[in-house]
């Protein structure tokens, strides 16, 4: 990948271009001047030790000597530095709900909106932890990949709404499978599932998926979001009904979300409308025995400025070194004397 850092400094390219005119404009004058005491022929003859292709060969050094001070000033950058972390911590997905059940309004504003809430400050709390969110309803979609980055996971968690997934319903056991997929570590007692939801779930095989995610070592965790009461689902400012045209209530479903733990040797948190409990399991996964993670960071991009700058020093002392005028001590080897120039 190649890019630079400074392109706004590029427009210094003008500095070289305008040199180049002055120069020819200079050129021109000084044809003028001299066309005024006589033929130049007899002129150069006058003045043998003036090289005209001294001086041309020399501003075109100083001219790529500028270009290339220019270009390195606007910091071109090749590739990427990566570098290996290793530290002890667990790599947690985060499994949420985004059926329309979520936007119950037993919770302020929303089941939706106080998790997505949640999920915000846990992330400003973790330090070593791998972090991953997966959003669902009838079907599952990985919102954020495993990543330690979590001011992305930050910005990807605010987005999660109901319009992610297009089939509605709430399958977790497809949840918890995509969960179980999604580790990037395979080290047993390393890996954890958080699963947000109301627990109405419309599929049958959650508890067969948590028994196959016991016997790999993943510890699911459970939050049950909303009241046993339950509360009418807002959409646009219309309450849902059903085909009979009832009022749709979502009610907390804590049955299923006690056996899912329990199968896993997790545990179950009831949300408040204090709290929703990710503190909780924050603090119980933070006694669990952490295995040696390693993270491949990106570092920084390759600067390719240095080289630049060392060939335009080249060019400045060449330029510094090579006489305006030929001395005639070295003139059998001027290189400039057309004579020596091979047809």
């Amino acid at each position: 990948m190649f890019r630079f850092a400074n392109p706004h400094l590029l427009w210094l390219l003008l500095l070289p271009v305008a040199a180049v005119v002055i120069y020819m404009l200079a050129a021109v004058m000084r044809r003028r001047r001299l066309a005024r005491f006589g033929n130049m022929a007899t002129l150069r003859e006058l003045m043998p030790e003036v090289s005209t292709a001294r001086n041309h060969f020399k501003f075109l050094l100083f001219i790529i000597a500028m270009i290339l001070i220019a270009v390195a000033a606007a910091r071109p950058q090749f590739g990427s530095k990566l570098r290996e972390e290793k530290s002890r911590g667990v790599e947690m997905m985060l499994v949420v709900d985004v059926s329309n059940s979520m936007l119950a309004e037993d919770f302020e504003p929303s089941r939706l909106e106080r998790t997505k809430y949640a999920i915000d400050k846990l992330f400003d709390g973790l330090k070593q932890e791998r972090v991953g969110v997966i959003v669902f309803a009838g079907e599952s979609k990985v919102q954020l990949p495993i990543t330690s980055d979590y001011r992305m996971a930050k910005a990807f968690a605010k987005r999660i709404s109901t319009s992610l997934v297009a089939e509605q319903g709430t399958s977790i056991g497809k949840a918890l499978s995509m969960a179980m997929m999604s580790f990037s570590s395979q080290n047993d007692n390393s890996r954890v599932i958080i699963l947000i939801t109301d627990g109405e779930t419309h599929d049958n095989n959650a508890l067969e998926v948590a028994r196959q995610a016991a016997d790999q070592g993943i510890r699911i965790f459970t939050i049950g979001i909303g009241t046993p009461e339950g509360a009418p689902i807002s959409i646009n400012g219309e309450y849902l009904r059903d085909e009979n045209g009832e009022m749709v209530v979502s009610k907390l479903n804590e049955q299923m979300l006690r056996e899912i733990a329990s199968t896993t040797d997790g545990a179950y948190v009831r949300a408040s409308k204090q709290s929703i409990g990710l503190d909780e399991i924050v603090k119980t996964i933070n006694d669990m025995q952490q295995n040696e993670l390693t993270t491949l960071r990106f570092e920084e991009f390759n600067e390719q400025f240095p080289y630049l700058l060392w060939i335009a020093l080249v060019l400045l002392v060449l330029d510094v070194f090579i006489l305006d005028r030929r001395n005639p001590l070295l003139a059998r080897f001027n290189i400039f004397d057309k004579k020596n120039v091979k047809a």
